[in-house]
């Protein structure tokens, strides 16, 4: 029998996150999780997995500090083995017009969304060359490809993430490892569910050709499938997950 495949999650205590989580796990892979270690509920959220019968592992990490990604993923490997799938999902959002955005909200998005990449990357990817298989998984955004008004600073990181994502898909192309991007739409998070209705159904459904938001679990299908032996020819792929909000 094969050995149980070892899939690091950033931010994968929220909103999307949590359910990436739980489906690779439901799909057979042993999960762990980052989280920023501000977050005092990590105890009460791995508790709670349990109580679903999740045995998830946590751990804190500060995506946008280099040497935090190199202790979270030591400890990782130390605990669980070596990372096999990488997604990183973490993001945050500081949205202001350009005018009024200061450099604070331009560093703060910039280093969480993009440098991010770099820093849990580098930690696993020689690993994966190594031994000859690995899944590295960006989520990026539609506001990446599109632009999004009052995004200047998350819309040039998600874009920044593609770019990543196609330069590291050709250097280990050939050793067994891809390296793709997954640019969701309006998905039905509690983010995004905090939207005032009105918002919402004038704003922003309307612009949605299939008429409704996206379900956290289909973003995680589409994970699972990257993560698996059939993706093994897709790499260095843009996949968008928007209902047809943009095309590209």
């Amino acid at each position: 029998m094969a050995a149980q495949k070892v899939v690091l999650v950033t931010g994968g205590m929220g909103g999307l996150g949590e359910t990436i989580s739980t489906k690779m796990a439901d799909a057979g892979y042993k999960v762990v999780v980052t989280y920023s270690p501000g977050n005092t509920k990590h105890a009460e959220w791995v508790a709670d997995m349990k109580k679903r019968g999740y045995d998830i592992m946590a751990v804190p990490c500060d995506v946008a500090d280099y040497d935090s990604c190199t202790k979270a993923v030591a400890e990782v490997q130390a605990k669980a083995g070596a990372v096999d799938v990488l997604v990183n999902n973490a993001g945050i959002t500081r949205d202001t017009t350009f005018k009024k955005m200061d450099k604070v909200n331009w560093d703060a998005v910039i280093r969480t969304n993009l440098d991010s990449l770099f820093n849990m990357t580098k930690q696993v990817a020689d690993g994966m060359v190594e031994r000859g298989w690995g899944r590295i998984l960006n989520i990026s955004s539609v506001n990446g490809s599109k632009g999004a008004f009052g995004q200047t600073n998350y819309s040039a990181a998600k874009a920044g993430v593609h770019g990543f994502t196609k330069a590291l898909a050709l250097e280990v192309a050939k050793k067994g490892v891809t390296v793709n991007t997954i640019s969701p739409g309006y998905i039905g998070t509690k983010m995004v569910t905090a939207i005032p209705k009105e918002v919402l159904d004038t704003k922003i459904l309307p612009q949605i050709p299939v008429g409704r938001l996206g379900k956290p679990e289909e973003v995680a299908g589409l994970v699972i499938y990257l993560a698996s032996e059939e993706a093994a020819f897709l790499t260095g792929a843009n996949i968008a997950i928007n209902g047809g909000q943009h095309m590209q």
